[in-house]
């Protein structure tokens, strides 16, 4: 099946704004499934962009419990964003014009690389490949806006 079309982002604010439905699916370096994160992620317009909160239920080899995070996402231009981890250090930058982002992000002796995909209005994907000496492993997160989620 082929993928859908990209849908480019000039609003930021306005596309992420909200709360969206995301389903993360976490597999390690051979593809096997090795654990999965279902729940709610909230996108609130502030002063200098948005505040990212996600929060379920986050299932990892023998762990089963809540789990939450927070970012800020710095808008720096149209379709554009700085995102910080909410302790204040950079995360990645972010460009959506086209509906793709590819980005790096070191973490110590591991490698993070990330691409964004824009479906439409309602739809996005976010994965992750974490490469490195205590981590390989792959996030694929869904997300699709909630009914009135806007």
């Amino acid at each position: 099946m082929p993928e859908p079309e990209l849908w480019g982002v000039r609003d930021l604010v306005g596309f992420f704004g909200g709360r969206w439905r995301l389903e993360r699916k976490i597999v390690d370096a051979a593809g096997v499934r090795i654990g999965s994160f279902s729940g709610v992620a909230v996108f609130s317009p502030v002063e200098w962009g948005l505040e990212f909160r996600e929060e379920g239920l986050l299932e990892l080899g023998a762990h089963r419990g809540p789990a939450h995070r927070c970012l800020h996402y710095r808008v720096s231009g149209e379709g554009r964003a700085d995102v910080y981890f909410d302790y204040g250090t950079f995360f990645h930058d972010l460009d959506l014009r086209t509906g793709l982002w590819r980005v790096g992000h070191p973490c110590r002796d591991d490698e993070y690389r990330g691409e964004f995909r824009v479906w439409d209005r309602d739809r996005w994907r976010q994965e992750w490949t974490v490469v490195g000496p205590a981590k390989d492993h792959a996030l694929f997160t869904d997300f699709v806006r909630e009914p009135g989620g806007s």
